[in-house]
């Protein structure tokens, strides 16, 4: 096992980190106009595609009515709309506005050039080992219970 100060160093630099990306994540998402959960269904859409309120309940590990909520937001905020579904009468797609597929396609391009300044100049086997090493910690963390969460009052 690591020494302490090897540890707290590590922690150190990961709490640097975070609070670079935290900072730059939430002016990008304020410059659109958006919360972290509304952009992480954002996100979700763009993956996997138009997707009833449900689908996206399930793929973001959410009840409903949290993405009930931010559908609504997302609306009323004319990033998405839902249409009717085309196989399911009870059912609807949320599927984007232009204005969101505007918006989602800035973000991807502003996400990789993010990426590039983080990690461009990086040799390909460090930034392999970087990645492996968040994938375990990432892992501990899911493991203990401790995972990313949408949460209500962000909607």
């Amino acid at each position: 096992m690591p020494g302490a100060d090897r540890l707290t160093t590590a922690l150190d630099r990961v709490l640097e980190l975070v609070v670079v990306l935290s900072d730059d994540m939430s002016r990008g998402l304020a410059r659109e106009g958006l919360t972290t959960s509304r952009a992480t269904l954002l996100w979700e859409l763009r993956r996997n595609g138009p997707a009833t309120q449900r689908d996206l309940a399930d793929a973001l590990g959410v009840a409903p009515r949290t993405v009930t909520g931010l559908v609504d937001g997302l609306v009323d905020t004319g990033f998405v709309t839902r249409e009717p579904h085309p196989t399911d009468r009870r059912a609807f797609l949320v599927t984007f506005t232009e204005h969101g597929a505007r918006t989602i396609a800035a973000m991807e391009r502003d996400q990789r050039g993010f990426a590039e300044l983080l990690f461009g100049g990086l040799p390909a086997e460090r930034l392999d080992c970087f990645v492996a090493g968040l994938d375990d910690v990432l892992g501990r963390l899911r493991e203990q219970g401790l995972s990313p969460e949408i949460r209500e009052e962000d909607q």
